[in-house]
C-alpha cells in the first residue's frame, strides 16, 4: 500500500502546483462549457428542428476545431519544451508555424463548408427520422453555418495565441479572455435569440451572431495582453518583423506535428460518422445526443484539464532532461484523473434525469438524453484515463503512437462496429452507444501499456543546433 501512495499519490506541494497550471484551464473550460449549455438551452427553447440543425453545423465545426488543435498541438509539443529549455527564438518559430497552419486549415474549412454545407448537413436527415421537419432543420443549420464563417478567422488567431501563453505556463489570461468571452456571448444570445430591450428577435441566426461577437471579444483580449506584457514573454517581441520559418524548423515540427493534425482530423471525422450512425435512429436521437453531449462537457473540464496539465508539466520537465520527476510526476496526474473521473461519473448519473428537463422538447428526446447521459457517466473513467495517457505519448513527441492510438482506432473499430449496428440490426440507439463506449476498453489496455514501457520519454529539443 506504502507503494502505491508513493508511485500515485502526491504530497501537497504537488497538486497545489498541479492546481496552479489545472484549474485556471478548468475554470476556462467550465465556463465557456456551461455557456453552451446555455446557449443551447436557449436556442433549444425555440424548437427542435433549430437545436437540432445548430447541433448539427456544431458537429462539423468540431471537425475545424479539432484539425486546428492538431495542427498546432506538434508545434505545441515543442513550445513546451523550448520554454523548459528557455530558448525563446525556438518558441518564436513555434509561434509563426502555428500561425500558418492555422490560416491553411481555416480557408480549406471555409471552402469546404461553404460548397459542400448543404451534403454535409444532410448526412444527417434521412427519410426515417422522425421527430420533425426535415428541410426546415437543413435551412436553420445553412443559415448557422453562413453566420459562423465570420468568427472563423478570429477563432484560429485566439488558437495560436492562448495555446502558446498555456504551453509557456500562463493558463489565467486565457481563462479570463474566455471568461467575458462567453459573458459576451450569454448576453447577446439572449438579446438576439428572443428579440429583448429593442434589439431584432432573430431565433438561432442571432445565437451566431452573438457567437461571432465573442469570438471577437476574446481575440482582442488576448492578442493584446499579450503584446503588452513582451517583458515577461519576450518571444513575442517582433514576432512579424518576419513571418519566415527555417526550413529544417518547417519540417522537424511538421514530421512530429503532421501525425497529430492527421489524428485529430480523422478523430473529428470518426464522431462525425458516429453521431451519423446514431441519427439512423431519428431526428429526436440527434437532439437527444445533442443535449446529452453538451451536459456531459460541462461535467468533463476536470479531467479535460488533467490532460492540458500532461501537456505543459511533463512536457517542460522532459524538455529540462528531468526523466525521472516527468515520469513521476505523470503517474500521480494519470491517477488523479481517474479518480476525478470516478467522482464525475456519480456526479453524471445521478443528475441525468433532472437535467434534460431544462429543454423545451418532446418527453421522448429528453428520455433519450437521459439514457445517453448514464452512460457517458459510466464511460467517465474510462475516457479520463485514455485522455492522460494520450497526452502522455504526446509529450515526449510520439505523435506517430498516438496517430495509431487513437484515430487509427476509431477509424478501424469504434466507426464500422457503430455504422454495421445502426443499419444492419434493430438494435436501440442506447444500445449501439453503450457498445461503442465498450469497445474502448481494448485501448485502455493498449494506453497502459505503452505508458508503462515509457516509450514517450524523450527529449526533442536538446540540440542547440
Amino acid at each position: 500500500m506504502e507503494r502505491f501512495k508513493k508511485k500515485y499519490i502526491g504530497d501537497r506541494a504537488f497538486y497545489r502546483m498541479l492546481m496552479a497550471i489545472a484549474v485556471p484551464i478548468m475554470v476556462q473550460n467550465a465556463i465557456t462549457n456551461f455557456v453552451s449549455l446555455l446557449d443551447n438551452i436557449m436556442v433549444g427553447r425555440v424548437g427542435t428542428e433549430q437545436m437540432s440543425g445548430v447541433a448539427i453545423v456544431n458537429q462539423i465545426m468540431f471537425i475545424y476545431f479539432l484539425c486546428l488543435f492538431g495542427g498546432h498541438s506538434g508545434a505545441g509539443i515543442f513550445t513546451a519544451q523550448y520554454y523548459g529549455y528557455k530558448d525563446n527564438k525556438g518558441i518564436q518559430y513555434t509561434f509563426r508555424y502555428k500561425l500558418w497552419i492555422g490560416l491553411l486549415i481555416t480557408v480549406a474549412a471555409i471552402l469546404i463548408m461553404h460548397f459542400f454545407g448543404t451534403d454535409l448537413i444532410g448526412m444527417y436527415l434521412n427519410e426515417s427520422s422522425g421527430g420533425g421537419d426535415l428541410q426546415a432543420t437543413l435551412q436553420y443549420g445553412l443559415g448557422y453555418m453562413r453566420i459562423i464563417f465570420l468568427s472563423m478567422p478570429l477563432v484560429f488567431v485566439s488558437l495560436t495565441y492562448s495555446s502558446t501563453l498555456r504551453e509557456c505556463g500562463e493558463t489565467v489570461v486565457p481563462m479570463r479572455a474566455a471568461l467575458v468571452a462567453v459573458l459576451v456571448n450569454l448576453v447577446f444570445n439572449y438579446l438576439l435569440i428572443y428579440g429583448k430591450l429593442g434589439f431584432p428577435k432573430l431565433g438561432v441566426y442571432g445565437a451566431a451572431v452573438a457567437t461571432d461577437l465573442s469570438r471577437l471579444v476574446e481575440c482582442v483580449i488576448i492578442v493584446s495582453w499579450l503584446h503588452m506584457h513582451s517583458g515577461k514573454h519576450p518571444f513575442i517581441r517582433g514576432i512579424y518583423r518576419s513571418v519566415l520559418i527555417p526550413m529544417r524548423v518547417v519540417k522537424q515540427f511538421f514530421v512530429t506535428g503532421a501525425p497529430l493534425l492527421v489524428n485529430e482530423t480523422l478523430w473529428a471525422c470518426g464522431i462525425f460518422l458516429l453521431n451519423q450512425s446514431y441519427s439512423m435512429r431519428g431526428l429526436n436521437a440527434v437532439a437527444g445526443q445533442n443535449i446529452s453531449s453538451t451536459i456531459n462537457n460541462v461535467y468533463n473540464i476536470a479531467f479535460i484539464a488533467m490532460g492540458d496539465a500532461v501537456a505543459i508539466i511533463v512536457g517542460q520537465l522532459l524538455g529540462a532532461g528531468k526523466m525521472k520527476e516527468a515520469k513521476d510526476t505523470d503517474n500521480k496526474i494519470i491517477a488523479a484523473s481517474v479518480m476525478i473521473g470516478f467522482l464525475l461519473m456519480i456526479l453524471l448519473i445521478v443528475t441525468a434525469p433532472v437535467l434534460p428537463r431544462a429543454y423545451n422538447t418532446n418527453d421522448e428526446v429528453k428520455h433519450l438524453a437521459m439514457l445517453f447521459l448514464i452512460v457517458q457517466g459510466l464511460a467517465t473513467p474510462k475516457d479520463a484515463f485514455l485522455h492522460a495517457t494520450y497526452f502522455t505519448l504526446r509529450s515526449g513527441g510520439k505523435t506517430i503512437i498516438t496517430f495509431l492510438f487513437d484515430s487509427v482506432f476509431m477509424c478501424l473499430v469504434s466507426v464500422p462496429v457503430a455504422f454495421i449496428l445502426s443499419r444492419y440490426t434493430g438494435m436501440h440507439v442506447i444500445a449501439i452507444f453503450a457498445v461503442v463506449h465498450a469497445m474502448d476498453l481494448i485501448k485502455c489496455v493498449i494506453g497502459y501499456v505503452l505508458v508503462k514501457k515509457n516509450v514517450w520519454m524523450k527529449n526533442i529539443v536538446d540540440d542547440p543546433s
